[in-house]
């Protein structure tokens, strides 16, 4: 016990007195920025590719435009995270001239990765609303993309409501790879103390309680969201 305690000690001065703790707030700060933005792009991304899944193949022009989607989304699901920023910041950005922070690189993978995910998501939470909206929208007058955006994708929302949130916390644990890409994150603000205070234990148990309370908080704002939605449900 004693052995532990100046553990705790050596990681309390380099958090405090050291000011550690400006890494740590800026790490979390990181993290959540890459999660949210990644997870709004790839709501973005993934509503327009599984659009077109779904729409009728009668033509030339939603063959292509499904073909480039499939390609997009095997691409960014049969890859780790970790080799899509290495790609992106070491080989893509170069050959294209261009210059990128790492959490801007990092938020952009993010969310194209998430993109790829949420399609599926999507794709599935649309063909699971009844046939009957569409038409029902179509014999009103109303063209496919207005019946799409305001009649069957809401409906959509609400059914992979539960799926779109464990997106969000599998985006929030990926974070940790960043750092591949000079990006600051919860993983280098721990590892920074840990390699001050020559002791790595405490920091990293610290980091993975900081993880667990993000996890569990965005699980119940999840289910708060769900039980709302319920009662809307039980109004109409």
């Amino acid at each position: 016990m004693g052995n532990f305690g100046l553990k705790i000690d050596k990681f309390l001065e380099v958090l405090i007195d050291r000011r550690g703790y400006v890494k740590v707030l800026e790490g979390l700060e990181n993290t959540l920025i890459i999660a949210v933005l990644g997870l709004v792009i790839g709501i973005v991304i993934g509503t327009l590719i599984a659009t077109v899944r779904v729409v009728p193949k009668y033509k030339l022009l939603p063959r292509v435009l499904n073909g480039i989607c499939s390609f997009y989304v095997g691409f960014f699901r049969g890859t780790p995270m970790v080799v899509q920023l290495l790609l992106f910041y070491y080989v893509m950005l170069p050959m294209m001239g261009m210059n990128m922070p790492g959490l801007h690189v990092s938020v952009a993978v993010f969310g194209l990765n998430s993109g790829a995910y949420i399609s599926e998501i999507m794709r599935a939470g649309i063909q699971s609303v009844d046939d009957g909206q569409m038409e029902a929208g179509r014999a009103v007058g109303l063209p496919f993309s207005t019946t799409m955006l305001k009649i069957v994708i809401p409906q959509a929302v609400k059914n992979i409501l539960p799926t779109m949130g464990n997106e969000f916390i599998a985006l929030i644990k990926e974070t940790s790879v960043v750092s591949f890409v000079g990006a600051a994150n919860l993983y280098t603000a721990f590892n920074m103390i840990g390699t001050n205070s020559y002791e790595f234990m405490v920091p990293y148990l610290v980091m993975a309680i900081i993880y667990i309370v993000i996890i569990m908080l965005i699980s119940f704002g999840i289910k708060v969201m769900e039980r709302g939605l319920q009662k809307s449900d039980r109004r109409h």
